[in-house]
């Protein structure tokens, strides 16, 4: 059994209550868990406007999992993606070394832009 690095980001309909949207989040979390994954990093980054309409909606919820998992699991957690009506998106990318050590750096803040403006 193969264990690779992901991230997955998915956007949710945005017409979900809060409480939606956590469940939603939480049954995608408990499959992976399920699964044999090590979730290593979930970020909410909450309702963001899109750049194009899916589904005629402006907007989604936006949510980051980053994990190691069996190779399998993958096309499980895919399937699911697709038989969920709240979700509009999903992509799953394996994270290489160069991406592991980018996704670190931006989880410290490496990349916040700061206050001060250079003159």
């Amino acid at each position: 059994m193969q264990i690779s690095n992901y991230e997955t980001v998915f956007i949710l309909n945005p017409v979900l209550s809060d409480v939606q949207v956590k469940d939603t989040v939480d049954k995608f979390k408990k499959l992976l868990i399920d699964g044999k994954a090590e979730l290593t990093n979930e970020e909410n980054w909450g309702l963001k406007t899109l750049t194009y309409p899916i589904q005629a909606k402006k907007s989604g919820y936006y949510t980051l999992f980053q994990f190691k998992a069996p190779t399998s699991l993958i096309r499980t957690l895919e399937i699911e993606f697709v038989r969920d009506e709240n979700v509009m998106r999903f992509l799953t990318t394996v994270l290489d070394k160069y991406s592991l050590e980018y996704s670190e750096k931006r989880k410290k803040g490496a990349f916040k832009k700061s206050k001060e403006t250079v003159a």
